[in-house]
């Protein structure tokens, strides 16, 4: 792939469904490689999504989410849940990542999502992220194809899962009420989920980082996104869900999880963004990771 402007630079992407065991868990596996040849810098904006595992080789990676500081990224990494627009910047990087799903992150972090919300953590640093560690040196020693590489990462997930956890039910259905396009209300969820809104609020701040409130509006704001990242040419008048009143509606949204106006958004490039959607739609039925369902 060649960059639109002035910089020529290649990626190689792909993306790996994980084993049928561990979908409730885990969204996919993915690998993208960047080589800037001209040395100048690629830079895209990552949308809010579920928490995400990154082990990188030789990469000067910097990231900032929302409004905060640009920062230099650990070469194996823990993003928590985010609620804002992720700007990545780079010349170069080999990446391997994991996409948690909120059973995921309950089963293997086993620590409060929304105490990692929209922050990057290094990996190899917290003892809540030991089940991911080993993968760092697997993966830079090994020599196999990238399909089997991504059968390693399954088979090490697969002996680190662990036994069913007394919520996982509940986290489980109340996934599936969010990606109900029906639900627009926190009501609405819990009589879905059949879990009680006081329970529900304790469970989303736990498994998905956020309240169930700022979820709905987020899973709103991404399927409308989704449908411009598939299809660039679309006005965003017609990628909107039937849930926002109208397009101020929607672009309130967008400033808020994006940190720009819709039009700012479109007249960027994004190099990596739009080729990870329809790569990610082909395999896995869904262009944005947030969008994913516990029975996907």
């Amino acid at each position: 792939m060649k960059s639109e402007g002035t910089a020529p630079y290649e990626t190689r992407l792909r993306f790996f469904l994980p084993s049928e065991a561990l979908t409730p868990f885990i969204s996919t596996y993915y690998y993208m490689e960047v080589a800037s040849a001209s040395g100048e810098v690629v830079q895209d904006y990552l949308h809010p999504e579920w928490a995400n595992i990154r082990i990188a080789r030789d990469s000067d990676l910097e990231a900032q989410i929302g409004n905060g500081q640009s920062k230099q990224a650990p070469e194996s990494l823990v993003v928590g849940p985010t609620s804002f627009a992720t700007r990545f910047a780079l010349t170069r990087g080999k990446f391997w990542g994991i996409g948690l799903l909120p059973l995921g992150w309950a089963r293997f972090i086993a620590r409060p999502a929304n105490e990692y919300a929209d922050q990057v953590h290094d990996m190899l640093e917290g003892e809540e992220f030991s089940p991911f560690q080993d993968l760092t040196g697997m993966l830079h020693r090994s020599g196999a194809s990238l399909a089997q590489q991504a059968a390693i990462i399954d088979s090490h997930l697969l002996d680190r899962i662990g036994s069913e956890h007394p919520d996982d039910a509940d986290i489980g259905r109340a996934l599936e009420a969010l990606n109900d396009t029906t639900c627009s209300t926190v009501a609405a969820m819990s009589e879905r989920s059949g879990v009680k809104v006081r329970t529900l609020e304790r469970l989303s701040r736990r498994a998905f980082g956020f309240t169930p409130k700022l979820l709905l509006r987020r899973q709103r704001f991404l399927r409308s996104l989704a449908q411009f990242m598939l299809d660039p040419k679309l006005s965003w008048l017609n990628t909107l869900d039937f849930h926002y009143h109208d397009q101020a509606h929607f672009v309130r949204d967008f400033k808020r999880f994006m940190t720009m106006t819709p039009n700012q958004y479109r007249n960027m490039p994004h190099p990596i963004l739009m080729a990870a959607a329809r790569a990610r739609m082909e395999i896995a039925g869904q262009a944005v990771q947030g969008l994913h369902g516990s029975s996907e």
